[in-house]
């Protein structure tokens, strides 16, 4: 779409309309960028394409999909009513294919690999006992007894979550019970990711398999017990736990890539040295002085002259456009009041010339009730000049001297937070050669000048100007490491 718009060619050509998407809403919008980019779409199928094409052919597309997805639950659900897995494998089973009377592969079967199964086993009943899945991950890493993903074990690949029957403590399979149909996966129009959402109960399909049990019921009975005690107290906590972070999602360990989180009320630690007990990254940083430093390297990078230079222009930009709008509302009623004064001395001309006054007089007074009302629209507003704010410099420098108190306000600290991640890819934190903490921030800040140079246009990535902002964050533009 960027080429299309920069006319680096005038002609999509493709097998059929579908090959470009199946989707109504993408292929009808696509077609219109493309039309407007004087570009072509021509298929093998369909000759040019056309605004019927889109119409039908999009509603074809997005019904076929539909059809097959209805078809392909249709199958899989046949196949769980018969004992057979809907898809994927747990931990603990093996996927037994075998050749069936037929000569076809007989698939959907599974068998218990007793070595994982006895792994299953230990992790319910230490839990049950009251050992954490933090302890629990902790010790079969140091086993190095590899999960269900090949890679070490984490306290959310135990615990799971519950309501959505993820995690080896959640897993209603090694009770005999096989489940299907507890999520839907659906697409989100804006990012195009799969999103999952909990199905009703009652749509969900429970099939006994007795021969796929690992757990006996009395043990499984005390972890689900323990796991509701669990859930009440961390309630209960969370409820007296103030707004998300302002650095959420943001921070990651320079040794092994992971996330920094909180380990305590007001200290960050890695989160993998502390789940897992794989990374050997065991320094922590507080969080007054960790969002310190971040905030007041953002205030240096925003007072930089080119910046504030852009934010004039643009600021002088919108208060002149707001004025001019301002201006040709009074300019157009001050010129529909001199049209309906001729109209009005017209139809005045009109009855002195015989017309009887009955004729016209809704006319004058529909002229009447719009005189008034444009009258007290002219006499309400005055004719603004366009002009350059005298203050806007001032405005820009006194807001990003307050911006570590906007940004710690609790009113603005989920907004804050949104704007720090739209702002900043990441921020890393290594440990040194003295024993502390070296922070590295990165981020598109100085992105702002990228776009001016190129607000004319679509932005590549290949830009080169949009490689010379991606730099790490410090004061003016140069490349800066904190350190605690």
């Amino acid at each position: 779409m960027q080429g299309a718009q920069k006319s680096e060619f005038d002609l999509v050509l493709s097998e059929s309309l579908d090959r470009m998407s199946r989707d109504q809403e993408d292929i009808a919008g696509m077609y219109k960028r493309l039309r407007f980019a004087r570009v072509k779409i021509v298929t093998l199928s369909e000759g040019e394409v056309s605004e019927l094409h889109i119409g039908l052919k999009g509603t074809m597309g997005a019904l076929y999909l539909k059809d097959l997805a209805d078809k392909t639950r249709r199958g899989l659900r046949g196949r769980v009513e018969a004992g057979r897995s809907g898809g994927g494998n747990s931990y603990g089973y093996d996927v037994d294919v075998k050749v069936g009377t037929s000569g076809e592969l007989d698939r959907g079967a599974r068998t218990i690999n007793e070595a994982e199964a006895q792994i299953v086993r230990a992790i319910f009943a230490d839990y049950a006992a009251g050992i954490s899945p933090r302890a629990i991950a902790h010790a079969l890493n140091k086993k190095s007894i590899a999960g269900p993903s090949g890679k070490g074990w984490g306290p959310s690949t135990i615990n799971g979550n519950w309501r959505r029957g993820t995690g080896i403590l959640n897993n209603e399979l090694y009770v005999g019970k096989l489940v299907w149909n507890r999520l839907t996966y659906i697409k989100d129009p804006d990012t195009g990711k799969r999103v999952s959402r909990l199905n009703d109960s009652a749509n969900r399909i429970v099939k006994d398999v007795p021969d796929l049990r690992i757990v006996d019921q009395a043990l499984w009975d005390d972890v689900k017990e323990r796991q509701l005690g669990s859930r009440k107290e961390r309630d209960s906590f969370w409820q007296k736990q103030r707004p998300r972070m302002l650095l959420s999602y943001l921070l990651k360990c320079g040794c092994c890539g992971g996330g920094f989180s909180k380990v305590s009320q007001d200290r960050y630690g890695c989160s993998t040295a502390r789940n897992k007990n794989t990374c050997s990254n065991r320094l922590t940083v507080r969080q007054e002085d960790l969002e310190g430093l971040v905030i007041g390297a953002l205030q240096s990078r925003l007072m930089n002259s080119d910046l504030l230079a852009e934010f004039c222009v643009e600021y002088t930009a919108h208060l002149n456009r707001l004025r001019g709008e301002q201006n040709a509302a009074i300019i157009h009623a001050e010129s529909e009041l001199n049209r309906i004064e001729r109209n009005r001395a017209n139809l005045i001309q009109a009855i002195r010339d015989g017309i009887p006054a009955s004729e016209v007089k809704d006319d004058l007074a529909r002229i009447a009730t719009r005189r008034a009302e444009l009258e007290a629209i002219i006499s309400g507003a005055k004719d603004e000049r366009v002009l350059l704010h005298p203050n806007m410099a001032l405005h820009y420098r006194r807001q990003v001297t307050h911006l570590a108190a906007i940004l710690r306000s609790d009113e603005n600290r989920t907004e804050a937070a949104d704007l720090l991640r739209s702002l900043i890819d990441r921020i890393e934190l290594i440990p040194n050669a003295d024993g502390k903490l070296d922070i590295d921030l990165y981020g598109d800040l100085a992105g702002i000048l990228g776009l001016a140079a190129n607000k004319n246009g679509p932005l590549d990535e290949s830009d080169p100007s949009l490689r010379q902002v991606k730099v790490v964050a410090g004061i003016g533009f140069e490349p800066m490491t904190f350190r605690l």
